[in-house]
This record gives structure tokens, sequence and C-alpha cells, in this order.
């Protein structure tokens, strides 16, 4: 079965990349007034500067999808973020609608932690283990394979501002929760609603082994074994090492982060949870801020009346994110100007049918 299909796609043609940003970025303005509200870029937090200054609207994955679902006049949306994000807009957009994702590289190493064998794989041992007691949900950073499979058995979609209340919802309707692809989230969410570590597994992917110490009966919340790389890399030291140089600064975290590091931070949220945090802070504040690196330094930009660093001094942008950038953009745009279609995400229809089920049940409890 094909879950999804990319029409033409390629390499960027090297006379891109011996533009000037200053020739690039004119030629962006000039196709965008060209093709006006027939246009529509939407840009993801984590997107260089470069590139977000030419995004419409600016969001996270889903706030973004749903944007573009909403905007019927647009025949061409560039998606400015990594591939499940323009899936999800494929799939919640019209047929006369095109999804472009303007480098096919821009990918996500959290939604490949997950794919479609390995979950049938896994869903068959754990029905078999536990019977029909099981309500899949996942993180909306995952695949349209994905987002079928829940779709199709019964489950929905989840954000991370969303994750409290889904897994409640889960709950009411299954014994036993399965949560993909992200274990963070899922951990740290199940724990916020109380449910204890020692009543959560973990499936492994890699071995198809259930990991548990305990009596499978117990188990309440299966976590799929991925996690977001950038995300990980926040440390226990790092809080440590912050506590010691600056007992003042207030720390906020991603909840993709450890369940050790959201424990000790001082608070933690989704994208929009911390950019609020931040815009909404007094002026004088110190943060240690725990999520991507191009957000970080673009809240340290816009708010210079306060102290911002990030809680990994060494830590990188999200590399696959950043594979977006003005030759990329500028290529997908000139491509739509001439009719070229290069790089379109296109679902297919019987992976839409179930994956919009999985994000229509999370829409209903928005």
């Amino acid at each position: 079965m094909h879950y999804f299909e990319e029409k033409k796609s390629g390499t960027l043609p090297e006379t891109y990349r011996n533009l000037t940003s200053e020739e690039m970025e004119a030629r962006i303005i000039a196709i965008k007034l060209q093709l006006g509200e027939k246009l529509f870029i939407p840009g993801h937090h984590y997107q260089k500067d470069e590139v977000i200054q030419f995004a419409n609207v600016t969001g996270d994955s889903l706030q973004l999808a749903q944007l573009c679902a909403a905007n019927k006049q647009a025949e061409h949306i560039v998606f400015c973020g990594v591939h499940f994000m323009a899936e999800t807009a494929d799939i919640l957009t019209n047929d006369h609608q095109k999804v472009y994702l303007p480098d096919m590289r821009a990918g996500c190493s959290m939604a490949d932690m997950a794919n479609i064998f390995q979950t049938d794989r896994a869903w068959d041992a754990l029905t078999e283990m536990f019977g029909d007691t099981i309500a899949p949900l996942t993180y909306v950073n995952s695949t349209a394979a994905i987002k079928a499979f829940v779709g199709k058995n019964g489950g929905a979609t989840v954000t991370s501002s969303n994750a409290h209340s889904m897994v409640k919802w889960a709950f009411t309707q299954k014994e036993r929760i399965l949560f993909l692809p992200d274990q963070h989230l899922g951990r740290n969410t199940a724990y916020d609603i109380g449910i204890p570590l020692e009543q959560m597994a973990v499936w492994n992917p890699i071995n198809d082994k259930l990991e548990y110490e305990g009596e499978i009966e117990d188990i309440k919340v299966i976590l799929w074994k991925g996690h977001c790389s950038v995300h990980e890399k926040f440390t226990v030291q790092n809080i440590a090492d912050l506590r010691e140089s600056d007992p003042e600064i207030r720390i906020i975290v991603h909840p993709e982060c450890s369940r050790e590091v959201v424990e000790l931070a001082d608070d933690n949220g989704s994208t929009k949870y911390i950019i609020d945090a931040i815009e909404n802070a007094a002026p004088g504040s110190k943060w240690a801020i725990g999520t991507e690196m191009n957000l970080v330094n673009r809240l340290i930009q816009n708010h210079p009346n306060k102290q911002i660093v990030s809680l990994n001094p060494s830590m990188c942008p999200c590399l696959t994110m950043n594979r977006i950038d003005l030759p990329h953009l500028l290529w997908s745009l000139d491509s739509i100007v001439n009719n070229e279609d290069i790089n379109v995400i296109q679902v297919d229809e019987e992976t839409t049918k179930d994956a919009i089920k999985a994000l229509e049940r999370m829409l209903a409890r928005a």
C-alpha cells in the first residue's frame, strides 16, 4: 500500500546556490506579489529567520495545518517545516490545493522512529497480550500512515498543547493506551494526570519487545521507544550547572524532554506555551529555555528586556528543519510560477480517510 506519493522531486539546481541573499529575497518578494492570495506560506517556529521572514503565518505544526485548511483561496501552500507537517496540511486541505515541501530532505527523526510496518507488528503483539483493551494515540509529529493507523483503530492524534485532555479521553475509551512515537511526551503527560511510572511500559520497535519488569496486567500506558533528537539533548546536568551559576534563573522546557529534566525544571509546556510564558514575563526576568535553538534565539531577539539563554549552551538548531533555506524556498516558488509541480506532497485517498478520523477526534475536543 502506498501511504503517500511525492510528485516530481529532485536536487536543488546549482544556479540557486550562486545567487546572493539579496537576489533571492527580491525574487521571493516579487513572486509573492505576483501570486497574491493564490500563495500561502506557513512557517514553523523552528525555521530559520531567513525563511520565517516570508511566512504568512507562524505557528506549531497542527496550528499551521489548520490555518492551511481554513485558507480556501490559496491554490499553492509552500510549507516551511518538515515532511509530516506538509502531509497533515495535505490531509486537511481541499483537492484543488497543492502542498509543497521546499526540500524533501526536511524530515523528522522522531516521526521516522515509528513506521507503519513496525506499528502493525507491535499492534498484533500487543493485542495478543492485552486483547481489545488498548486505545492508540499518536503525537501529530508522526507520519500520515501512523495517523491513519490510529484513526482506523479508534484512536486520535494529540499535540503537546492538548496531550493531557486527549490522554484522559483515551482512558474513557479503553483500559490502556499505546502512545506513539515520543515516549517522553507520553510519559510526562501520563504522569501529570496521575499514572504512576510503575504502570508504564516501553515498546521497543527494533526488537519487537515490551520492556517492563512488573506484572503486565498492571500496565496502563505503553510508550513507543521514540524521542526528539533535539529535546533529548537537554540534561539533568544542564539544569544542575544553571542552578549553581544562577539560582534565580527560571527554567522552562518542552515536554518532549526526558522525565528527569521536566521534573527538575520550573515549568514545561508546548512551543506556544513557552512563547506565551516569555511574552508575559516581567521585564528583567531571567529564563533558561529547553527547546529548539532557532526559536530560543528569536525569543532572545524579540525580548531584549529579559535575560534569556538556552538550557544547553552547546545546543544546535533542528538539523532537518533547517534544510529549508532561501535557495530551496525560491526554487519551490519558481516551480509554481513555471507550472513544474516540484516537491508536491500528496497523501493517498485511503490514508487521508483514516488519518482524518484521528485528527477529527482530537479537533472535536479542542
